[in-house]
């Protein structure tokens, strides 16, 4: 349950966004997709959980891949909006990548997802495939970083075995132990590629659960 108070200060945050005031209905429903997508990516899926979900048929709960092995899984998805960025423009926009207004700062939907993460106690980076970085700010505004030394060994294991930063999902984000990896896909834009898809099977062999994974589908606000 979400409290009046909770709800006041979501609608609060939703006026300064976007400048707009929301009733209390679409400020509880919105509140509450927030706090489901928060709970469900955070904490591993039981078997219990899908058989609930597949009984109701609730396509939000995820997505069949393939595996290269022939073997099938269902993966995590879930659906995000964000707000278009309309302050002052973004120098290097990686050949016009869609800027989004998170709290008032220019991001790529990537780094938005990051600093949720960040909120929650998680540490991560946006992998940066096409300049082969790890990046927690624009480009040309925060350096790239250095992976850390447990979360790197990860990385450079399963990077070996598909030949490189081809393939790996958006996001790489750990907490202790729990490691994520979240592949934003823009609505009716993008797909799900074979070399993520094998990215996505190296990383189960390396020991990394297929509940570590999800699918982001994003839209932009109008």
């Amino acid at each position: 349950m979400i409290s009046k108070e909770a709800l006041e200060k979501f609608k609060a945050i939703y006026r300064k966004k976007t400048g707009k005031d929301i009733s209390d209905q679409d400020a509880l429903e919105s509140a509450t997709k927030l706090l489901t997508l928060v709970d469900l990516i955070y904490r591993p899926i039981k078997k219990e959980d899908l058989e609930m979900l597949e009984e109701r048929k609730l396509d939000w709960i995820g997505q069949k891949i393939k595996l290269p092995s022939g073997k099938e899984i269902r993966i995590r998805k879930f659906e995000l909006s964000f707000g278009l960025w309309k302050g002052e423009s973004v120098k290097d926009s990686y050949g016009g990548k869609a800027i989004i207004d998170c709290d008032g700062e220019p991001l790529f939907a990537e780094l938005a997802v990051l600093r949720t993460l960040q909120k929650d106690g998680w540490q991560g980076a946006w992998v940066d495939s096409y300049r082969k970085k790890f990046r927690i700010g624009l480009p040309g505004i925060v350096e790239p970083i250095e992976l850390p030394e447990k979360p790197k060994k990860l990385f450079d294991d399963i990077s070996t075995k598909v030949g490189g930063f081809r393939g790996c999902w958006d996001v790489f984000a750990w907490k202790e132990d729990d490691y994520l990896f979240l592949e934003l896909k823009r609505e009716a834009k993008d797909y799900i590629r074979e070399s993520q898809i094998k990215w996505l099977e190296s990383a189960l062999e390396s020991g990394v659960p297929s509940d570590s994974f999800a699918i982001l589908e994003w839209t932009l606000e109008k």
